[in-house]
């Protein structure tokens, strides 16, 4: 769906292993990821995302939305879908039903 992983590079938002940047000084016990100054730890859930669906003109919501156009050829009608792309407005930020863990969430769920 598109969802892809953050866009950060060198900090990695959750507790635990993982890739990241340097967490300060090498002889520390704490072998965790780096942490940002200033923040608070990032929860491991998504509670929204952005919506794929679009409003037209009308305030019809749908992925896709094609208008029927009459085409004459050799003095034979035939009906063509034309996809409207143009005017289409996107829904935006939709709250889920259920959380989500996120995709960059360092975790094995579950194993085989």
């Amino acid at each position: 769906m598109g969802g892809s992983g953050s866009k950060v590079k060198g900090a990695w938002p959750f507790p635990g292993s993982g890739a990241g940047g340097d967490s300060g000084s090498e002889g520390q016990e704490d072998h965790s990821v780096a942490r940002l100054k200033g923040t608070r730890k990032a929860t491991p859930f998504i509670f929204t995302r952005r919506s794929s669906l679009y409003y037209d003109e009308d305030g019809d919501l749908a992925h896709e939305f094609y208008e029927e156009t009459v085409v004459t050829k050799n003095g034979r009608k035939r009906s063509k879908l034309k996809r409207i792309q143009k005017n289409l407005i996107p829904q935006g930020i939709v709250k889920l039903n259920h959380p989500r863990i996120h995709v960059d969430f360092p975790v094995i769920l579950f194993e085989v």
